[in-house]
């Protein structure tokens, strides 16, 4: 583990390495750390439902195809580039780091209640939720690894009832917690085993749960009627197929960070791996994609709103795009970034601070995490106007 600042450096990537289970390109090695040997890699990691085609002599390491592996971290190694320099944290005041504690916590998204001052992080190692205070610099573990089959999180919403929904990535679930008393309210499952990836959730006005599967062209809904205590696991519905929509998925990430309108009438999400952005009609079910000027949004993860504006968090180029959405489109209007951002994957308000996980996913197959992990907490006047 490194517990130095934040380098360029890039390692070596060995000769025999090459052609085998390591996309050694350029572009790889620019977006960082994916050309050591994984160690040490826990079944209850994101990596352990990759396909198990070959290995080592021992039998100890999984490894997969080099095609396989490129289309896993595909969706996390998109590079991208904006047209214009985005605004900086050098042009307000200062941006400064909550500390996620555990070794192996790559944290990918957050929730926040922010009457409480209270946030809530999910690690994508091994499934563990943290929580966090405003005035305190580290974090506490709220949902220990592994709970209720909960062995990977990835994103996560809070109702107004302080409900938190989890999306389970890998394991094709999701959970729904009571933050009063950290009791599980209820497990659901999609049914599918292999090629899904629950990536996010976003919440209706009527108290439905959507999720996205980055592989798996569905939209997932839990219906407001289902999300009561059960012991009974759930199964999630199908809310829409998108075969045959505009949504066209491809190798690597799909669709990822989703949210609702301000309206109400419809949601937003965003395609990692192309870069398109797409609406999709609560009573119609239409999808229709809207145009992004200044875009594509390549790389683009959590969703939010800050005031009216749309803001999109891009792991790659570590940058959070502020966007005017309009009825048949949408434009790029400003830009930001802040040396403390490490693969950046979700952000949410907190006061007058935009919260920011750094997830630091181009490090998490060498499993050489710079520690401590941290959320970033940006001034929001920094993100301008």
């Amino acid at each position: 583990m490194e517990t130095r600042l934040r380098t360029e450096e890039t390692p070596h990537c060995p000769d025999e390495w090459r052609g085998l289970h390591y996309d050694c390109s350029d572009e790889a090695r620019h977006a960082g750390g994916w050309t050591s040997r994984p160690t040490d890699l826990s079944e209850h990691s994101l990596l352990y439902r990759l396909p198990r085609e070959t290995h080592d002599t021992k039998g100890e390491v999984p490894t997969v195809t080099r095609a396989r592996f490129i289309r896993w971290c595909a969706g996390f190694l998109v590079l991208a580039t904006f047209a214009g320099r985005p605004a900086s944290a050098a042009e307000g005041r200062s941006t400064f780091l909550y500390e996620v504690p555990g070794e192996r916590v790559f944290p990918e998204s957050l929730a926040v209640d922010d009457a409480r001052g209270i946030f809530y992080v999910s690690g994508a190692f091994d499934g563990t939720v943290y929580r966090g205070r405003k005035g305190r610099t580290e974090l506490e573990v709220f949902l220990p690894a592994g709970g209720d089959g909960r062995t990977t999180a990835q994103g996560l919403r809070l109702d107004a009832r302080g409900l938190l929904y989890v999306a389970g990535g890998v394991t094709g679930q999701m959970w729904v917690y009571d933050t009063r008393t950290r009791a599980l309210v209820r497990r659901f499952d999609t049914g599918l085993t292999d090629e899904v990836f629950i990536n996010d959730v976003a919440l209706d006005r009527a108290g439905n749960a959507y999720f996205t599967d980055s592989y798996t062209a569905v939209l997932w809904r839990l219906p407001a009627a289902e999300i009561k205590p059960s012991p009974m696991v759930g199964r999630a519905e199908r809310f829409i197929d998108l075969t045959g929509t505009t949504v066209r998925y491809q190798d690597g990430f799909n669709l990822n960070g989703i949210v609702l309108e301000h309206h109400g009438r419809s949601l937003l999400t965003v395609q990692s791996n192309t870069g398109k952005l797409f609406r999709i009609g609560l009573d119609t079910r239409q999808v229709t994609e809207l145009p992004v000027e200044h875009g594509p949004l390549y790389g683009g993860d959590g969703m939010t709103f800050i005031g009216d504006r749309l803001l999109v968090t891009r792991y790659s180029p570590d940058q959070l795009d502020l966007l005017d959405v309009a009825g048949s489109g949408a434009t790029v209007t400003r830009s930001y970034t802040d040396p403390t951002f490490h693969y950046a994957a979700s952000s949410a308000a907190l006061g007058d601070r935009l919260l920011v996980a750094n997830a630091q996913f181009d490090r998490y197959h060498a499993a050489n995490p710079v520690l401590p992990f941290t959320i970033s907490a940006v001034p929001l006047e920094n993100l301008g106007r």
